[in-house]
């Protein structure tokens, strides 16, 4: 099981667009990636789950974790051998981690944690809630905005992760973004 979440080494710069639904992480995921001429990782999670609304009309529940962890980091790892540039991670396991506690009376599944804890990104993105919420079959929170971007918040300070706030308008998040990437290559060169 813990192979299934290990992340592979790879050269690229990892970045994980990191917060609350309806924040605008996968509109930022690719737009980055448009910008740095290279790819996205999509959120597998709701991929699962739509298809799991769909055919079963139910929504997640605490055995669909490990699957979607388990999919998320194959989607991952197949798209890190694909460019030596940038990675744009829509999600991560430290995301998974924390919707299953806020779901879940505080559990997680310890393979989960265990992976989201040792699995590294060169930089997190914490979108913030000044975005509108937007529904959909899988969104179920709106009113639960501000308790959700805390508990992501401080997932990232607990687990010391680097990380920038990201708020405004889209232009806005994309400028400040790309400001931070730029200097994170930079510094690797």
């Amino acid at each position: 099981m813990e192979e299934a979440l290990k992340q592979h080494p790879s050269n690229c710069t990892k970045i994980v667009l990191f917060g609350p639904e309806s924040t605008g992480k996968t509109t930022l995921s690719r737009q980055l990636a448009k910008h740095y001429n290279s790819i996205w990782v999509p959120e597998y999670a709701r991929q699962y789950l739509q298809a799991k609304w769909d055919i079963e009309r139910k929504i997640c529940e605490p055995k669909d974790l490990l699957p979607i962890a388990i999919g998320q980091m194959k989607l991952e790892n197949e798209m890190a051998k694909k460019t030596d540039s940038v990675l744009i991670c829509d999600t991560d396991l430290l995301e998974t981690k924390v919707y299953s506690e806020s779901y879940y009376s505080g559990t997680c599944d310890q393979s989960i944690e265990t992976s989201a804890l040792k699995n590294s990104y060169d930089l997190y993105f914490l979108t913030y809630i000044d975005t509108p919420w937007e529904a959909d079959d899988l969104r179920d929170k709106p009113d639960k905005r501000e308790q959700m971007f805390s508990a992501f918040q401080n997932a990232l300070v607990t687990y010391n992760k680097p990380y920038v706030l990201l708020k405004g308008t889209k232009e806005e998040r994309l400028r400040i973004a790309i400001k931070h990437i730029d200097n994170l290559l930079k510094n690797k060169s």
